[in-house]
């Protein structure tokens, strides 16, 4: 069977093929005394909060359960549309916000309205695997840029206008990022998006972990700039609806009826149940609910990070946001004789019983020194696996 093109060109996700050797030694763990600790997924380990189950619940009971329309339920439009007004004085309306199917969809769909067969999209390296992907499969290219501490592992405007040429469409960027957590400085971005602007491109924007951030220079969304930013964002992070596969993009108006061309055609409209109960997210008690975890995910990265310091696994950049620490692990690597972050990774995976995500997937300027880990676990589970690795490095 010939297998199309643009599939042997997505690389396997290596994050899932690490979590798939992590859950093996779990098991071969179970019946010992040093469980897995698991700190390798980037998934919340709070659930949808009360309301928004209950919700669920109710539409499933009422029958409320056919489909919507392709762009979403306007109630729920419009509360996104008033949550960006009360959480960070915007001004963004429900006309152009489209629920999707996760934000994975949102990438999908931007990508196939904007990228044609040979368009170069800037990303910054390191990056989520996933983003360069979805502009692949629009028969775009991601040309990955090397970013530096210094930089936050960001993109800057001098190498944006350095890397652009005639064949370059615009930028992917994400704000905070994974695998670093960091965020573009509001200035910077305006400069980026002034200059990508000026050359007739595209400024796309993942902002799935808005709402996660610790520190209000970074809080922002970058639609306050102007109308052409275009943002994919989701119900997974701040929102705590990971497996309801329910995100949303906000587009200028000129893209709405083609995203939703789009929409109609690809997913005929995002699950109905998980619309249903979203519309709970933005109700006075949901939100006091998820600030109070918010506040504890800012209490895990206040500890964990000095911690990680500490025993030689430098953060070069505090995150400010999400729940990543993005860690040099030069040092670890030749304390313990192995080639890189990857053969670390299984080290520390089969030694100290804690699944961690190797840099491969990131990008490949510099990422074989790099692993990251997820903050999204209990500070149990974080304080657990440090003095396992203390061990380990000792």
């Amino acid at each position: 069977m010939k297998i199309a093109t643009r599939a042997q060109r997505i690389e396997p996700f290596y994050v899932m093929e690490v979590a798939k050797a992590a859950r093996a030694l779990a098991a071969e763990a179970a019946h010992g005394s040093s469980p897995m600790i698991f700190l390798n997924i980037g998934e919340p380990d709070f659930t949808a909060p009360p309301l928004v189950q209950e919700a669920a619940a109710r539409a499933v009971r009422d029958g409320v359960t056919q489909y919507t329309h392709a762009v979403g339920l306007d109630a729920l439009r419009e509360r996104i549309s008033g949550w960006y007004a009360q959480r960070f004085d915007a001004d963004v309306p429900a006309r152009r916000i489209i629920v999707t199917a996760g934000a994975s969809a949102a990438l999908q769909l931007a990508c196939l309205a904007l990228i044609e067969a040979g368009d170069e999209i800037l990303m910054p390296d390191p990056s989520y695997p996933c983003n360069r992907h979805f502009v692949s499969a629009a028969e775009g290219n991601a040309v990955l840029v090397p970013t530096t501490p210094e930089e936050r592992f960001q993109l800057s405007a001098d190498k944006v206008e350095a890397a652009w040429n005639e064949r370059t469409r615009g930028v992917l960027l994400a704000s905070p990022s994974n695998p670093t957590g960091t965020s573009i400085h509001p200035a910077e971005l305006r400069r980026i998006h002034n200059f990508v602007q000026d050359k007739g491109g595209i400024t796309l924007l993942d902002e799935i972990y808005l709402g996660l951030s610790h520190d209000e220079t970074f809080g922002q969304t970058a639609l306050k700039m102007d109308d052409h930013v275009i943002s994919i964002n989701s119900f997974s992070k701040y929102f705590n609806m990971t497996g309801w596969r329910l995100g949303w993009l906000v587009v200028p108006d000129v893209l709405v009826p083609v995203v939703e061309r789009l929409a109609q055609n690809l997913f005929i409209c995002a699950s109905t149940v998980s619309q249903h109960a979203a519309l709970a997210c933005f109700e006075t008690e949901s939100i006091a609910e998820y600030e109070r975890r918010r506040a504890e995910f800012k209490a895990r990265r206040d500890w964990f990070i000095p911690a990680l310091n500490d025993i030689g696994l430098n953060v070069p950049v505090m995150p400010d946001g999400a729940f990543y620490a993005w860690a040099d692990c030069s040092a670890a690597c030749a304390k313990l004789g192995v080639k890189d972050s990857w053969d670390l990774s299984f080290e520390i995976m089969k030694r100290a019983h804690v699944a961690v995500t190797p840099g491969r997937d990131f990008g490949a300027d510099s990422t074989h020194r790099f692993i990251r880990f997820s903050t999204a676990s209990s500070m149990a589970h974080l304080q657990d696996a440090v003095a396992r690795l203390r061990t380990l490095l000792a």
